[in-house]
């Protein structure tokens, strides 16, 4: 039997998916969890499990950082579609030029 490695196939293209209305989704259901939750608290402090409460909320609010990083992703991308082909990939929206520590130099040694 022949050790031979067959070759490596070209990795597929990344689907696209809705990732604004997937994040939407998990967060309104970690905060529907959380209010079903809280008449209930009594019972889950008797019985020691508070957390089950407090981790849903902690999911919702993590859920909503999320959606705020997965908004500005979109919109990233549809202004670099917009850009056409031959703009950069992130464009520099400041305005300004980069500061002398953002141009270094590889052959010259960095100090400090």
């Amino acid at each position: 039997m022949s050790k031979e490695r067959t070759p490596l196939r070209e990795a597929p293209e990344p689907l696209e998916a809705n990732d604004v209305a997937t994040i939407t989704v998990g967060v309104i259901v970690w905060f529907v969890l959380f209010f079903v939750q809280l008449p209930f608290y009594g019972w889950y402090s008797d019985h020691g499990h508070t957390w089950f409460i407090w981790t849903c909320l902690a999911g919702g609010a993590c859920g909503l950082l999320g959606l705020k990083y997965v908004r500005a992703r979109r919109d990233a991308i549809a202004r670099a579609r917009a850009a056409g082909p031959g703009a950069p990939a992130s464009p520099d929206t400041s305005g300004q030029a980069p500061a002398a520590s953002d141009t270094t130099d590889p052959e010259k040694p960095q100090h400090g």
